[in-house]
């Protein structure tokens, strides 16, 4: 299995992101330009220009019109995915971190910083069809507990919202009144990232306790714990099979001290229900920070500290060996 190396950022990856369709693919670095990919092969297809400050996630729309991306600089725009044009921007006081686009497309929702006193928000805002009618106002903003937040998802047909903080809490919000519906403290540590299985059933956390936790998003309750023994940064439910992709390693301020073996800087496949590891790639020159299965589950991507992404078909033996 040979890996397309994709090079468009000199700095560590945030984020990398499929389309609904897979065949476009976002990546995310603390540089200041999102790149757009071909999937298939990895040909860039062009930068989003614009942003001051580090790009820490984005979101696209279901026909692959638009992208939302978040950033330190303060704000979330809103691009032109075919042309790169950028439509509209969402200006905060604080650094943007998380951003999420609700069922329908109706409403977007994006988180900020703790930053000179304030505390972490989520920001929910209305998008308009025609974008010279859009407001930058936001309908609602909800003040959370101390610490950060790193991911929000809708869920429960836009009724609620998901998100995921330092000190291993994940949170359910009303959307429509910010209420705070239920809390549970499902890792020891900073949960680095989060995503959603595609029925939207179950979440997976990536945390710094050097686990993963496969969650029930209706009750929150850990249905498995996968250990990996090094800091765990990323983690994708596949959707084709019951496997786990985790990505981590050694923490990045130590890098240099260890070998890349030792440093554990592999992909990591688990078995969903028998939490057992059976396979890893390794590749990356330092911590993964963040993978993504491709929606048809038949290809992944890794994005490194090392500023490269790292585009993986799998082989058939992937598909036809019995791994249980």
């Amino acid at each position: 299995m040979r890996p397309y190396l994709l090079k468009g950022h000199e700095r560590p990856l945030t984020q990398v992101k499929y389309n609904k369709e897979g065949d476009l693919l976002v990546s995310c670095a603390k540089n200041l330009q999102p790149c757009l990919w071909w999937a298939d092969n990895g040909m860039r297809i062009g930068t989003f220009e614009g942003h001051n400050g580090a790009v820490w996630s984005c979101d696209f729309n279901i026909d692959s019109s638009r992208l939302f991306t978040a950033s330190a600089d303060q704000t979330v725009r809103m691009w032109d995915l075919p042309s790169g044009k950028e439509l509209f921007q969402f200006k905060q006081q604080e650094p943007c971190r998380a951003v999420s686009l609700s069922i329908g497309e109706g409403m977007l929702a994006f988180t900020t910083d703790a930053f000179m006193g304030t505390q972490p928000m989520i920001h929910l805002a209305k998008l308009e069809q025609d974008v010279e009618e859009q407001q930058a106002k936001t309908i609602l903003s909800i003040e959370c507990p101390k610490g950060r937040i790193t991911r929000v998802f809708w869920s429960d047909l836009n009724r609620t919202l998901m998100t995921s903080h330092d000190g291993g809490w994940v949170r359910k919000w009303d959307s429509e009144t910010g209420k705070l519906l239920q809390e549970t403290q499902v890792n020891q540590d900073a949960i680095q990232d989060m995503q959603i299985s595609q029925d939207g059933s179950h979440a997976i956390t990536a945390s710094l306790d050097k686990t993963a936790k496969l969650i029930d998003t209706e009750t929150f309750e850990t249905l498995k714990t996968y250990n990996t023994g090094r800091l765990v940064q990323s983690a994708a439910i596949s959707p084709l099979y019951d496997h786990i992709l985790l990505g981590g390693g050694q923490d990045a301020s130590s890098v240099t001290t260890t070998s890349a073996k030792a440093g554990g800087f592999e992909a990591r496949f688990f078995h969903k229900v028998y939490a057992e590891e059976f396979g890893n790639v390794r590749g990356h020159f330092g911590p993964i920070n963040t993978v993504a299965f491709n929606p048809d589950g038949r290809s992944f991507c890794t994005g490194g500290e090392d500023g490269y992404v790292r585009l993986h078909h799998l082989d058939m033996d992937y598909h036809t060996t019995k791994w249980f």
